[in-house]
């Protein structure tokens, strides 16, 4: 297969500063993404960019995107609640998060609405290439210490105790190696990390995410992470 016949990335720019927008833009469209030894090269395409979040249904149904790079804070519609409206509707692409903040409050809510992971603005070419990459393959566009810092924000111990209980309560359905896999998660590994830990593949650690998001009815591996700190084990 040629590089003109392999499968591309389709990028939506959801951000209310056009200077932003058109950065990304010049950077991102056209680019060619290496897929691995085996398969053909990737070319990212931005389909469609937004000045809010009330533009993203539109916008989302038009591009048909593979992954939303979504800005935070916009004028009408702030990240969050565009986030969690466009995670709600069937075949979603992945949102990743775009803040010039590092790990905050309104990254960790983005990221329980449904984003895969964040981005901060001033990221090297080649990071925001990378995490567009990441999310078009469903991987968390998060680095360990990132999650770890994250989850970290997140006070499970401490927090409403029905919060707490209700996490316990869905953990306490998993048999005891989707237990492991689920607290590796949420310890911050990548797959080929988890992979080492537990003695398994790492297509073996992909099926058991694959089955705890079906199983727990969650979006990504991040949110597995939460659930697993709000239990507070």
């Amino acid at each position: 297969m040629t590089e003109s016949d392999a499968p591309e990335i389709r990028v939506l720019l959801v951000d209310d500063d056009p200077l932003v927008r058109g950065g990304l833009k010049v950077m991102l469209d056209g680019h060619v993404v290496a897929a691995g030894e085996t398969a053909p090269q990737r070319r990212i395409r931005v389909v469609g960019d937004a000045g809010d979040g009330d533009e993203v249904p539109d916008a989302v149904r038009t591009g048909r995107p593979h992954v939303v790079l979504m800005d935070l804070r916009m004028r009408r519609v702030n990240g969050v609640v565009a986030t969690q409206r466009l995670t709600r509707e069937p075949e979603a692409p992945t949102v990743v998060v775009l803040t010039t903040f590092d790990a905050d409050e309104h990254v960790v809510r983005a990221l329980r609405a449904g984003a895969s992971g964040f981005l901060l603005k001033d990221a090297a070419p080649e990071g925001i290439v990378g995490a567009v990459r990441a999310a078009a393959d469903g991987d968390a566009v998060l680095s360990p210490s990132i999650t770890r810092r994250l989850i970290g924000m997140v006070a499970g111990g401490s927090g409403p105790v029905d919060r707490r209980r209700a996490a316990r309560a869905r953990l306490e359905r998993l048999a005891e190696r989707e237990r492991d896999v689920a607290d590796a998660v949420a310890r911050g590994g990548s797959n080929a990390d988890i992979a080492e830990e537990l003695h398994m593949s790492v297509a073996t650690v992909k099926s058991y995410v694959s089955k705890l998001l079906r199983e727990l009815g969650l979006d990504n591996r991040v949110q597995i992470a939460l659930l697993v700190r709000d239990a507070g084990d």
